[in-house]
């Protein structure tokens, strides 16, 4: 399925509300957990979300993982509830729930009617301050998540690929671990690695509090300070800079997998956006240039028949079935500008990755039209609107945005700064970012399947 433009998803799931009747309200609780209350009157529901500041990256080796596991032991009971009974009484609520880990951040969400808000507030408060289980919960659960890293990642050829991309990508930066965490370190992991992670990381000063829908304001700061506010306050530790050392040239790594086409995945180092160009809009020398290399593939493959399309895919002398180009514009950790593509029928990923790069070259020799321009930009302001139809979708925007240390409404800043990108900026970046030293490519070798295998039976109780 050809990979949508990373910044159209970003819009969607991480840009912040664009305008309407009620204004986001934002409060300190004193203990340091923070709320987010935005309310929208359409319909009598709420969505409630946890965001907590920890992800995979701040893992450390030999726990990796630990972050995912940890999410899932959430739900399995307080003093107060036994395992499984949380989702339980949601449900009961009328109401729906899940949970996700990142690299940059966990989240936990509970979409119900509104009048049930503030028992969906006790019960993950009483989650987050007292998340106990016994050992032997977590010997059942460690199962799951390691069935869940066979289907999901070692099942998957293009996971398996990208696994490996993201471990040869990056040498010091806690993004070469995988989210789901290493076999092995699963294979180790105790439930005291789990409980130690909830502890260091699990405070009220690491954490927010999003509610979206029909809610009022002064209702929802007066049930936070009852629930939230009752939690002690704790210490954050201390994170530490763990910065990516300069590549010093191009990377290349194989992976054998079962599968019936090649695939090849480009990652090219570039810059994170700089938060204070959203803030304050200085685009100083080199400051815009995450938001002209998210221009630069939307230019590539942001629209039905943009350039990757047009002239790879197409035609009798196409060299590839798909193609696509994102950029990660902005995390905790550094970002890449991915390229990749499939190989057409006697064609091979050499060919593909040598056809990606000659169209970004073309960029740099040749630039962009005003038409390219606007028809991204167009539909960056589009996304914006559409996004407005999903309150989980606005609910999604702040958490994320708090967590990764954005302003609120950084998705309406963002198309804003977008639409001020120049053609002149898109071809300079397109000069400046796709050398050697900056690339590691993956590439997927197929292998012919294994007749005596037999399909995987996935285990129930995992999350997502």
């Amino acid at each position: 399925m050809k990979r949508l433009l990373c910044c159209f998803l970003l819009l969607s799931c991480l840009g912040a509300r664009a305008q309407s009747p009620d204004p986001i309200t934002r409060f300190t609780l004193s203990n340091g957990f923070e709320v987010i209350v935005q309310p929208e009157r359409r319909a009598p529901t709420a969505i409630h979300m946890l965001w907590v500041r920890v992800g995979s990256m701040d893992e450390v080796d030999g726990t990796s993982g630990v972050a995912h596991v940890l999410e899932h032991m959430m739900f399995k009971g307080t003093p107060s509830l036994p395992p499984g009974e949380f989702s339980r009484r949601v449900a009961a609520l009328g109401g729906r729930e899940n949970a996700f880990t990142a690299r940059d951040y966990t989240g936990y969400y509970q979409q119900i009617p509104a009048e049930r808000l503030k028992q969906v507030m006790q019960l993950e408060a009483d989650r987050f301050a007292n998340n106990q289980w016994a050992d032997a919960e977590f010997v059942k659960e460690i199962e799951v998540v390691k069935e869940e890293r066979r289907l999901r990642t070692e099942d998957n050829p293009r996971a398996r690929l990208y696994e490996t991309l993201s471990a040869t990508t990056f040498l010091a930066s806690p993004y070469r671990r995988p989210i789901v965490g290493w076999m092995n370190d699963l294979d180790a992991m105790t439930p005291d690695d789990a409980r130690a992670f909830y502890r260091r990381w699990y405070v009220p000063a690491n954490a927010v509090v999003v509610i979206a829908g029909d809610v009022d304001v002064a209702q929802v700061r007066q049930w936070a300070e009852q629930t939230y506010g009752a939690i002690a306050s704790a210490p954050l530790p201390a994170r530490k800079p763990r910065v990516e050392p300069p590549q010093d040239g191009i990377r290349r790594v194989d992976v054998k997998a079962q599968a019936e086409q090649a695939y090849v995945a480009l990652a090219f180092k570039v810059p994170s956006l700089d938060v204070a160009l959203l803030k304050d809009g200085d685009t100083g020398e080199g400051k815009a240039d995450a938001l002209a290399l998210t221009v630069l593939a939307a230019v590539l493959d942001g629209y039905r028949g943009a350039r990757l399309e047009r002239v790879l895919t197409q035609g009798p002398d196409r060299v590839a079935d798909s193609v696509g180009a994102s950029n990660g514009l902005w995390g905790r950790g550094p970002q890449l500008f991915m390229l990749d593509g499939v190989p057409a029928k006697g064609k091979t990923a050499a060919q593909v990755e040598s056809a990606l790069r000659a169209q970004v070259t073309r960029v740099a020799r040749d630039g962009v039209t005003a038409s390219e321009l606007a028809r991204v930009k167009t539909q960056w302001v589009a996304s914006e609107i559409y996004k407005l139809d999903s309150l989980f979708n606005q609910a999604r925007a702040l958490g994320s945005n708090w967590a990764l240390g954005l302003p609120l409404d950084a998705g309406s800043r963002l198309v804003a700064r977008l639409r001020d990108v120049t053609a002149d900026q898109v071809q300079a970046v397109a000069k400046t970012y796709f050398g050697d030293d900056q690339l590691t490519v993956a590439t997927l070798l197929p292998q012919p399947p294994d007749p005596n295998r037999k399909p995987r039976k996935a285990i129930g109780g995992g999350r997502h």
